[in-house]
């Protein structure tokens, strides 16, 4: 199986993501193109790689030039795909966008500043000069549901669309553990204290690079106090009274409050 190829070695039947300037290029919610479909449209020296080969062989690539007018198509934030009706194929392109911004950021030697080369047999940048490796870098962090009875705690920060809360969330440190994160970013955020911190799932967050690791956590004390630099907003929410909140179809933090609104609802049967 090859990690890497140009447009010249890829079958006609292969199909690919395609990104322009940071976004992916859609139509009407596609966003496989088959080979055959864009060949002609694009130098044949384009470099692809494989984004993933169990039913079929899906590779991408980042264009310099813009063929969105040629194929009908248009540009679109990866983010934007998460309100779409393209929600479920958002695993496929987040990853296919992780390695776009791998090959990117690993272009050139960190160590001696040459030209790296993507290798076949691995999904690795190969500095010839000096041997180093480079894999792509995966940013653990940790999303946190705190709850107190029927009400959980939300917040929001500038970069949410108005109106829309989500789970507290914060990148594991050296040297910590997840559970000390969890603290540790509590208290930084929203200055209150919990315990009885437990691992729920995790899920893969193509923003660019996270491994979000989901925990439930129930309040002990302390009033919410936001530190304004990160939150916008805070607040305690009765779980059958939300705001919007991210959709579990597509996020863990809307797995985390699904998953205790449905413990709510056995407990009250």
């Amino acid at each position: 199986m090859s990690y890497f190829a140009r447009l010249d070695e890829l079958k006609s039947s292969d199909n690919v993501v395609l990104f322009h300037e940071n976004k992916v290029i859609v139509a009407d919610d596609r966003y496989l193109w088959t080979v055959k479909a864009i060949a002609q449209y694009i130098p044949s020296d384009s470099v692809f790689f494989l984004v993933e080969a169990s039913d079929k062989r899906v590779f991408t690539s980042e264009l310099d030039i813009n063929i969105t007018n040629t194929l009908s198509a248009e540009c679109r934030s990866l983010r934007s795909l998460i309100f779409s009706d393209m929600n479920s194929e958002f695993v496929l392109v987040g990853k296919a966008n992780q390695i776009i911004d791998w090959s990117k950021s690993h272009k050139y030697c960190g160590s001696c500043g040459n030209r790296t080369s993507p290798a076949y047999r691995q999904r690795v940048l190969h500095c010839p000069e000096c041997q180093i490796q480079y894999f792509p870098r995966i940013n653990p962090c940790v999303i946190v549901l705190i709850t107190k009875g029927n009400e959980i705690l939300l917040a929001r920060n500038a970069r949410f669309r108005t109106g829309f809360f989500s789970c507290l969330a914060g990148f594991i440190e050296i040297g910590e553990s997840a559970e000390s994160t969890v603290h540790r970013e509590i208290k930084e955020e929203v200055g209150v204290f919990v315990d009885n911190v437990r691992y729920k799932k995790s899920q893969s967050w193509p923003f660019p690079s996270q491994l979000m690791l989901g925990f439930h956590a129930d309040y002990v004390s302390g009033e919410i106090v936001a530190e304004p630099s990160e939150i916008e907003e805070a607040a305690w929410f009765d779980i059958f009274d939300l705001p919007s909140v991210p959709s579990p179809k597509i996020s863990v933090a809307g797995e985390l409050i699904q998953l205790y609104k449905e413990e709510i609802e056995q407990i009250k049967a």
